[in-house]
């Protein structure tokens, strides 16, 4: 069964129609300037398709899209004025302002068509995205952190941070290479895309492949040696200049030209233009380096044959003056000797004399004490014999008692003898030997 259709059927071709001229009623040839982000870029026959966008503040997607169109004739002209007055070309990720007017085709659908860009307004824009990022990191207390760092004296171990095809590395490690004074310089490639989005992800790896092995090298080399000013962008953020600032060695930068500088730039500890400026500013350094040190050699051997100079007039001096001098010390310290000789003379005299007087007093004091001694002596000597001569055995048998004796020793006790012991007995007047019995 068929559907019932109401009112008049139309073309696709019909209802594209319709909307051209709705449009072109409602808003004529009028022309808007519009600000947008551009999300794509492709030139093709020399027309320019545009594909833009404008992005929540909060949370970065994109709310609004829109396709734009420049033509062939416009496009030449808006593009060189832009990179006339910019210094640069458009490019994804930049702001712009756009005088568009609107554009329906029934084969193409809607497009913006693009008849003029302000460059002064992008220009504007990203001063205003340094300007936050440079304040941000000063807010932070980091802008000046990697410019604090100190290149060693003999700066020789380069990591360079670049593309490996680029002309700008070659032409770096060749002057390097081929320097006029010999010097040898050892270069490590770590390699990063040096243009377009991939820019701050690629150079924040190879910075932290460069951080793992920090011993091996005295500082790092960004550089990328050419391309279009508008890359430059890549070298505007806030994480690349973060790392940059809390980077361990020394950061050199080389990825720039004359009128154009990058945060990147700004925060490195020495910024030079192009890959050639940054290996002469190396060869300078130590070639000064060295100077210092050949210099600092020749102060030393001055100083040196100055003093020796010195000494030879001193000790030529000296040696004229020697015998009279020596003269006047040998008469000095002779003097000096015969004047000890006769102090010590009377001093040891009357040492002497004083030590006989004393030996006379205490000859006389110990005479006394030894007499005074052996007569002390003598006394006691005759108590002790008088008290041994109680305590005689001779005296005890001499008043009727007597001692038995057991194989030589006194027996104090019966206890001590048993049946058939032979036993001893003294007396007074002899001995007499008997045995025990039960």
């Amino acid at each position: 069964m068929m559907s019932k259709i109401e009112g008049k059927k139309m073309t696709l071709l019909e209802l594209n129609c319709l909307v051209r001229d709705l449009i072109e009623t409602c808003m004529g040839q009028n022309s808007y300037w519009v600000e947008a982000e551009i999300a794509s870029l492709n030139e093709r026959g020399g027309h320019c398709y545009l594909e833009l966008i404008e992005k929540n503040e909060v949370g970065n997607t994109p709310v609004a899209k829109a396709s734009a169109r420049c033509w062939r004739n416009t496009w030449y002209l808006v593009k060189a004025h832009f990179l006339r007055v910019a210094g640069k070309q458009l490019a994804v990720g930049m702001k712009v302002l756009l005088k568009v007017s609107p554009q329906f085709h029934e084969n193409y659908g809607f497009s913006w068509i693009v008849s003029d860009i302000d460059p002064s307004f992008t220009l504007g824009n990203m001063l205003l995205r340094r300007q936050e990022i440079i304040k941000r990191l000063k807010e932070e207390g980091m802008f000046d952190a990697n410019r604090s760092l100190h290149l060693p004296l003999f700066t020789q171990r380069i990591a360079v941070i670049s593309s490996a095809t680029a002309a700008g590395y070659g032409d770096f490690c060749n002057h390097l290479a081929d320097n006029e004074f010999g010097y040898k310089f050892h270069t490590t490639l770590f390699s990063a895309i040096m243009q377009g989005e991939g820019v701050e992800r690629s150079v924040i790896a190879a910075l932290n492949q460069v951080n793992m092995r920090e011993d091996e090298f005295d500082c790092v080399v960004i550089t990328r040696g050419g391309g279009a000013t508008s890359d430059l962008s890549g070298f505007d953020t806030y994480d690349l200049a973060c790392n940059v600032v809390n980077f361990p060695l020394p950061v050199i930068t080389a990825i720039g030209h004359d009128r154009d500088e990058s945060v990147l730039d700004m925060v490195s500890n020495v910024t030079v233009k192009t890959p050639t400026a940054a290996a002469a500013f190396l060869i300078d350094r130590l070639h000064n380096a060295g100077l210092r040190i050949e210099q600092a050699e020749t102060r030393i051997l001055n100083v040196v044959e100055g003093r020796m100079q010195q000494e030879r007039m001193r000790l030529k001096h000296l040696s004229v003056r020697i015998p009279t001098l020596f003269a006047l010390v040998k008469a000095r310290q002779t003097g000096k000797l015969d004047a000890w000789q006769s102090r010590m003379e009377t001093v040891v005299r009357m040492k002497v004399e004083r030590g006989k007087t004393d030996v006379e007093r205490w000859e006389s004091r110990a005479v006394n004490a030894v007499a005074a001694l052996l007569s002390n002596e003598r006394h006691r000597l005759q108590l002790l014999e008088q008290r041994l001569d109680a305590v005689d055995p001779k005296r005890i048998l001499e008043r009727g008692y007597s001692i038995t004796l057991r194989e030589g020793k006194a027996v104090r006790s019966v206890a001590e003898l048993k049946a058939g012991d032979r036993i001893e007995t003294r007396l007074k007047d002899g001995r007499a030997t008997s045995v025990v019995t039960p």
